[in-house]
């Protein structure tokens, strides 16, 4: 089956290259479907520079150009927004989330997506908080998310540990009956809800995780977390 990486990027390029080749290096059939949201740090040149040229840009072969489709917003519009659009374009039979930076590992993705590859799951959360290698970072970042898992989960009839995971796969017949509406990283608990709504199976996996600091490019900030607490109240009630 083929699994469609959506890779929303917003000025990440300390880390672009790597992760694409850390994407390529895992062995399964794969696009990578990248939405550039109107970086201003050199990333949208890269990405400009691999769309034309290929994976040579990465040092890999020419001839495997048409794995990797590159998109572009017009104006910087959020997260959210760039997974609406990427998933638009996807074509593949599962879909799932990558992140730009290097938090989340791709090797983790063949156990991410193994539960719909069974027939056993419609949806997999990834989660770091059950069993796997984690970076040791801010405490209050770990008590907001349990709180918001917990709130989200209340309203959901979830059980899930990681509801803020970037590592959500997808068949693809699912994430193409959702309407995302949130353009930033509201996106969570939208996209939580509706699935939730929708019946679909939902599997969790453990998952490694290599959190940044915001020295390192980390972006999500409080705003984030009061934007989050909204969108779970709105789609907990909204039809």
């Amino acid at each position: 089956m083929l699994v469609s990486l959506v890779i929303p990027v917003y000025n990440e390029i300390p880390t672009l290259a790597e992760i694409l080749r850390r994407c390529i290096a895992v062995d399964f059939p794969k696009e990578l479907v990248l939405v550039d949201d109107c970086s201003k740090d050199g990333s949208r040149e890269f990405l400009r520079q691999l769309s034309e040229q290929g994976l040579g840009v990465l040092g890999g072969s020419p001839k495997n150009r048409n794995d990797i489709r590159v998109l572009f917003q017009e104006k910087n519009q959020g997260k959210g927004a760039a997974l609406r659009r990427g998933f638009a374009e996807a074509t593949g039979d599962i879909v799932l989330v990558q992140d730009a930076d290097l938090e989340y590992d791709p090797r983790d993705i063949p156990r991410v997506i193994q539960p719909i590859l069974d027939g056993e799951a419609d949806v997999v959360f990834g989660s770091r908080f059950i069993g796997s290698p984690r970076r040791v970072l801010y405490y209050w970042h770990t008590v907001l998310n349990h709180l918001l898992t917990m709130l989200s989960n209340m309203t959901s009839g979830l059980n899930l540990t990681d509801m803020e995971t970037c590592y959500k796969a997808f068949r693809a017949e699912v994430i193409r009956s959702v309407h995302v509406e949130e353009d930033r990283f509201g996106f969570e608990p939208e996209i939580t809800a509706k699935v939730a709504r929708g019946n679909w199976r939902v599997f969790e996996v453990p998952i490694s995780y290599h959190g940044r600091t915001y020295e390192e490019g980390k972006k999500i900030g409080w705003k984030d977390g009061v934007r989050a607490l909204y969108a779970i109240a709105k789609y907990s009630v909204k039809r």
